[in-house]
């Protein structure tokens, strides 16, 4: 399952083994909605790692260190460095090429 995390959670995350990948989302975002049970699925599919959610109102200093201009935002972290990332809504099917790219 994806879970939120804040600033503190996310430096921990970054310096671990597992590739992360970080879904920047608002409450209020009906494409970011959309994109949630996707995300659930992949968490759920990919335990070699981590999938966590950022809300951009109440974090946004991770925000702000990746660029995030537009949600929903998918960035890619493996070794502690961005390797990939996507803009907007993507499929199961894209999120899964994603991974497939960073591996």
């Amino acid at each position: 399952m994806a879970r939120e995390i804040d600033f503190n959670e996310y430096q921990e995350l970054v310096k671990g083994d597992k590739m992360v990948l970080i879904d920047f989302f608002a409450t209020w975002c009906g494409p970011c909605k959309m994109l949630a049970p996707v995300i659930e699925q992949i968490a759920n599919e990919h335990s070699e790692m981590e999938v966590v959610k950022v809300d951009v109102d109440k974090v946004a200093e991770l925000a702000v260190l990746y660029n995030v201009a537009s949600i929903p935002t998918l960035v890619f972290i493996k070794d502690g460095k961005c390797v990939n990332e996507h803009v907007g809504f993507a499929t199961k099917a894209e999120i899964e090429a994603m991974i497939e790219e960073c591996k």
